[in-house]
């Protein structure tokens, strides 16, 4: 099952057959005290360096979140995914639980987005999913209700069974339905992971859909949690992960997941392995050059 994203030049593809989709998490305002006062003064200058550290570390997807207190959320998100698309071909995955937010990005959006999120509650699927389907998006939804986080990897798939038969009610195809199994941190619960590949490798098993995490999140509250995060992608991946939205910047955690590629099968003879190292060591020659 292939979830095709396109900005207006450029197509990504999702797909368990596919190179893992790194979606950039960084232009978020959230814990950034800084930006956050930048966007509030109307200051979109962050966003550029943003988008060219994780053009450069290797993303396929940008994730744009613009959610600040006291701003016009609505405005500030299709003024910012303008700005990003007149600075590269990534698609993008547009990121907001305001409903106003999200229509008004996906209308200023040219191509087909990834819409971050929907969660199961009925009320929830209600107000987003027509808007999905009216735009032609996909959309990630995370298996979570009125009653919190569910568990158990077997109270995560009976919420995804739902989510699954309301996006089919709603005409959107499953191809265009991603989901988030939810990542938790290890440090607060050392079953959480576990549960969590539990959940991925049965929704791959019984649905075959394509999946997406906040893959930050297991390490949350934990030292060094670039190992972390690097460690926890490729045994995601093994189980059925095929995309993420993790740091882009950071090479230690982009290489795993290029590795974990290879391992897999997702990246034949190590095409795009070679064409990365190749890719690198003329950057390093390039810089030592200029120095």
């Amino acid at each position: 099952m292939h979830t095709i994203l396109s900005s207006a030049t450029k197509t990504i593809t999702m797909g368990h057959d596919q190179p893992f989709c790194i979606i950039g998490e960084r232009i978020n305002p959230t814990g950034r005290k800084k930006f956050q006062e930048q966007l509030r003064a109307g200051d979109l200058s962050q966003i550029a360096v943003d988008v060219e550290a994780q053009v450069l570390g290797g993303a396929d997807v940008l994730d744009v979140n613009m959610g600040v207190p006291l701003t016009d959320e609505p405005a500030l998100l299709a003024s910012a995914i303008t700005m990003i698309q007149s600075m590269t071909d990534l698609p993008i995955c547009i990121d907001s639980s305001i409903i106003e937010a999200l229509q008004a990005g996906l209308e200023a959006y040219q191509g087909k987005a990834l819409v971050n999120s929907v969660t199961g509650e009925d009320d929830r699927m209600d107000l987003v999913l027509p808007l999905i389907k009216r735009h032609g998006a996909a959309i990630i939804a995370l298996p979570n209700d009125e009653t919190g986080i569910p568990a158990t990897a077997a109270e995560r798939m009976v919420i995804t069974e739902k989510i699954v038969r309301t996006v089919e009610k709603y005409g959107i195809p499953l191809e265009d339905l991603v989901i988030d199994p939810l990542a938790m941190t290890v440090g607060a619960d050392p079953e959480a992971v576990k549960i969590t590949l539990e959940t991925i490798y049965l929704i791959r098993e019984k649905w075959g859909l394509n999946m997406t995490l906040g893959a930050s999140n297991v390490s949350f509250g934990l030292p060094y949690r670039h190992a972390v995060n690097a460690a926890f992608l490729p045994a995601a991946m093994s189980h059925g992960l095929t995309s993420a939205v993790m740091d882009a910047r950071t090479p230690m955690i982009v290489e795993a997941a290029r590795a974990a590629d290879l391992l897999l099968g997702l990246d034949p003879w190590g095409g795009n392995w070679i064409t990365r190292f190749r890719k690198l060591e003329a950057a390093k020659a390039a810089a030592n050059t200029e120095g």
